[in-house]
């Protein structure tokens, strides 16, 4: 079999297809794909549909029937159980009977709502089990057989609809590329059976203990067809409630070739090829289009939606956050990858972050609160609590009242990314909105169902108030595209199914309230409209509004004071210097024993090379600010650390990326004499003996000696825009504070400059900060300028020169290094007509430097190159 495997892979054909489906992109085509291929093969039959219609038989449904359905839809959840009493007994798992049955309907509505591809049970299940002190070697041997499990009974069910024990119509032979998905499905059944008692799977699943015994195969069986067939009989009985004359088996059948429809789609629940399928084969059974979507609409609320808003809430109860665990159980490498529509609905997709899934769960019940009120707007509401209201209140109250629910339910979906977040502020707002949701909701028509589960929501909030901790988070113009075009789409659902609903409840409705503007189409589209500018006026103006946050705030004279004080007895490095620009924020851990410098790029605070201060403290300074950057939902990164911090920065969770090296010039050891120094030596005689002079000029500077260093600046750049962060600029302010070299023409005319970046480490190192010189300035100036500085630095008594960093440089030589790394080799090597990363190597090489690597230190949840971007743009940026 492996033999075989090895040579079907080996043709070019497969390698190509192969390749291609481990792309993304095709990989979220494929359901795409299906889904436009079902609707295109379906566009006749779908075309008569009346929403109006449609929401006016969900109405006229009974109390006692809508009791009835939500019933058998949460034991048809109930049962999805089973899976988990089968793993735990065949695997002895230490859980609870209580706890068994809750993991079990978390995972599987999850997996429901979210996909049925299984990833997403396999995952929170690995969690829970994990949460109760289930070994690991167990979890995955327990999630790896429950995965090829779980459509077993489908292809039970396969075999009865193609033996015609559930008859569906003519769906088969109306659309055949059915009839070969449903015999794809049903021989998945045997191939199953067979896979299960070979010896290979035995070898690679079962733990090395040989075939899996018949009697946990058989129960695992039975669990399935347990799922599937509930599932069935849920779908039929909303059939059996909303139409009248089809049998029960035959909406078995057509759920069947439905469900398997969707599986192949690959989408969350099976999303549009399940419905389109089954709309498909209800009216092949003579349904009406308008009764078809209806049912589908009930199965997917009671089927889905509830059980899977039941689990948001056992979930928000049940998993409280302990990083510590995670964290284990995350370095261990377990983990699943989710598929894109996954991603795109925002679920924690890598494994270490399942620990805020309490938080995330809270978040998707206030975005179905939102989602909640502007559904009951939408729809009329029922005709004898309207007439009970009509006496009871007046009827602008009751307007008033619907306008403001239209309005908290679109403000309570952008919210819910707030809370997503932890954000203190979103919280309160949030319950202060969904009680007056509450409130209006009931107002509006005495819609008492809407306004219990605001309350519940509301409760739930309240009772997890103690993880909302973080004061903000970075309002970037992505968010407010993705949330502001999240309201349009969901206000222009609104509007289309309040339009299309009302016009047909309309002769329906008491005559004093068919002619009030609360049902009047004609200005429905503008009331709808002012609803979604209100609602983002009322949150754009909160969030301005908002405290001024000190993580904004650039440091003033006293803080240069203080950070003078400081470095007099504190040891710098080679970036030190450059915290007087002032351009960087200043964060005093461990009671101002340590000092960050940080500037922030998007939702990212950037560290200016390593923390200053005892190295002792370091560690607990670092995680001191990453719990100050967290309250702010932004993340520390750490740009240009060196070498020796590290072992502190990997053990605060960071991963490293090289940045080039270092140029050190020992300078004890730094002569012009000798062969190896003749070019140097050279340059020099030729400026001497041409009248070019060399002079240190010590600050204060006078303003003619400024005005020609800003000429020369000036001519230098030529329009270009300073750079900053981690580079000089010129700034007299900054320039009076150290030494600054100059060359002078026979005329004593300064035609170069290099001011110099003292490392306050006790006149061991100095450093050159900015350089300029003009144009036409002789060839070989740098070199003279370089050559006398280092001379003077070593007449001063210092130890090191420093030049510069060389970008790239060594990066990626190792035939195991990062793809990213050698993606960085790449660009030095070819990248010389973007920018001179070889040529600057060679530059500093003719100084016999020393060269020490910096790195950039990041947390592991950081896209290296989004990072690179925005360093990018943080180091480019024009300075004030």
């Amino acid at each position: 079999m492996l033999t075989a495997l090895k040579q079907l892979k080996s043709y070019r054909i497969v390698q190509l297809v192969l390749a291609a489906y481990q792309k993304r992109f095709v990989r979220m085509l494929i359901p795409l794909i299906i889904l436009a291929l079902v609707i295109w093969l379906g566009s006749r039959e779908l075309h008569n549909m009346n929403i109006g219609r449609m929401l006016f038989e969900l109405r006229r449904l009974s109390p006692w029937t809508i009791f009835e359905i939500a019933l058998f839809s949460l034991i048809a959840a109930a049962v999805m159980s089973s899976y988990d009493f089968v793993v735990r007994r065949h695997f002895r798992m230490p859980i609870s009977f209580g706890a068994t049955f809750r993991y079990g309907w978390i995972a599987n509505t999850f997996n429901n709502a979210c996909g049925f591809a299984g990833f997403t049970g396999a995952g929170l299940r690995a969690f829970l089990y994990k949460k109760s002190g289930v070994p690991l070697n167990v979890i995955t041997a327990a999630v790896i057989f429950l995965s090829p499990v779980a459509i077993t009974g489908l292809s039970l069910l396969a075999w009865a609809v193609l033996a015609r024990l559930f008859p569906e119509g003519q769906l088969l032979h109306t659309y055949p590329w059915l009839r070969w998905a449903m015999w794809g499905m049903a021989l998945y059944l045997p191939l199953f059976l067979l896979v299960q008692r070979s010896r290979l799977f035995g070898k690679w699943f079962n733990q090395g203990k040989g075939t899996m015994p018949w009697t946990t195969i058989s129960a695992s069986l039975a669990a399935s067809l347990l799922e599937w067939l509930f599932a069935a009989l849920a779908f039929g009985l909303v059939g059996l409630r909303v139409l009248h004359g089809v049998p029960l088996d035959a909406l078995i059948g057509v759920y069947v070739i439905a469900a398997t429809a969707g599986l192949i789609s690959m989408t969350p629940g099976g999303i549009g090829a399940f419905d389109v399928t089954a709309l498909l084969g209800l009216q092949l059974l003579g349904v009406h289009p308008d009764l078809a979507l209806t049912v589908l609409l009930l199965f997917r609320f009671f089927y889905f939606i509830v059980p899977w808003l039941i689990a948001l809430v056992l979930t928000a109860v049940e998993i409280i956050p302990n990083r510590e665990r995670i964290g284990e159980l995350a370095g261990t490498g377990w983990g699943y990858s989710l598929n894109q529509w996954q991603k795109i609905w925002g679920w924690p997709g890598q494994f270490r972050f399942l620990a805020d899934l309490g938080v995330w769960a809270l978040s998707k019940l206030v975005l179905a609160a939102g989602l909640v009120l502007l559904l009951s707007a939408a729809l009329p509401g029922l005709l004898y609590r309207l007439r009970f209201a009509e006496n009871l209140l007046s009827l602008p109250i009751m307007q008033l009242s619907h306008d403001i629910s239209v309005i908290i339910g679109i403000m309570l979906i952008v919210l819910s990314h707030g809370i997503s977040l932890r954000i203190r502020r979103a919280l309160r707002l949030t319950l202060v909105l969904l009680f007056a949701g509450a409130l209006f909701t009931f107002i509006k028509g005495l819609d008492f169902e809407e306004a219990s589960f605001l309350l519940f929501v509301a409760l739930m909030l309240y009772l997890s108030r103690s993880r909302f901790y973080r004061e903000g988070a970075p309002v970037s113009r992505t968010n407010v595209l993705i949330w502001g075009g999240l309201s349009v789409l969901v206000t222009v659902a609104y509007l289309l199914i309040g339009a299309g609903g009302y016009s047909y409840f309309l002769h329906h409705l008491p005559l004093r309230m068919r002619t009030n503007l609360l049902f009047d189409k004609e200005h429905f589209g503008i009331k709808t409209l002012l609803s979604l500018v209100f609602a983002w006026v009322f949150l754009t103006m909160y969030l301005m509004m908002r405290p001024q946050r000190d993580i904004e705030t650039l440091p003033d004279t006293d803080d240069m004071d203080r950070l003078r004080e400081f470095m007099s007895h504190e040891q710098g490095n080679l970036l030190t210097h450059m915290l007087f620009l002032g351009d960087k924020k200043f964060h005093w851990a461990q009671e101002g024993e340590v000092l960050i410098p940080y500037a922030r790029s998007r939702n990212k605070l950037v560290v200016l090379g390593d923390p200053l201060g005892p190295m002792r403290k370091v560690s607990a300074a670092i995680q001191e600010f990453q719990q100050y950057a967290d309250k702010y939902a932004l993340a520390v990164v750490f740009y240009q650390a060196s070498p020796s911090y590290l072992p502190i920065y990997h053990e605060n969770g960071y991963r490293f990326f090289k940045l080039g090296e270092e140029a050190l010039v020992p300078l004890e050891a730094f002569t012009l004499s000798g062969k190896s120094n003749t070019p140097l030596r050279t340059v020099r005689n030729r400026f001497d003996r041409e009248g070019y002079s060399f002079q240190m000029a010590y600050p204060p500077f006078d303003d003619t000696l400024m005005r020609q260093l800003k000429s020369v600046s000036d001519v230098w750049l030529n329009g270009r825009k300073e750079k900053g962060f981690s580079l000089g600029w010129f700034n007299e302010s900054y320039l009076q504070l150290a030494p600054v070299a100059l060359v002078l023409n026979p005329q004593q005319q300064v035609i170069a400059f290099a001011s110099l970046a003292p490392a306050y480490d006790h006149k061991q190192t100095v450093s050159i900060d900015l350089m300029r010189h003009l144009p036409d300035a002789p060839n070989g100036t740098m070199d003279f300028l370089f050559t006398r500085v280092m001379e003077w630095a070593k007449d001063e008594g210092y130890v090191m020169f420093n030049l510069g960093m060389a970008p790239l440089s060594s990066v990626g030589q190792s035939e195991r290094a990062l793809r990213e790394e050698k993606l960085a080799r790449l660009v030095f090597q070819y990248g010389s007509h973007w920018y001179g990363f070889q040529g600057l190597r060679r530059y500093k090489e003719k100084f016999s430097p020393a060269w020490e690597p910096r790195y950039l230190a990041y947390p592991a949840s950081i896209s290296l190159p989004i990072l690179t971007v925005e360093l990018m743009y943080l180091v480019s940026r024009k300075m004030d």
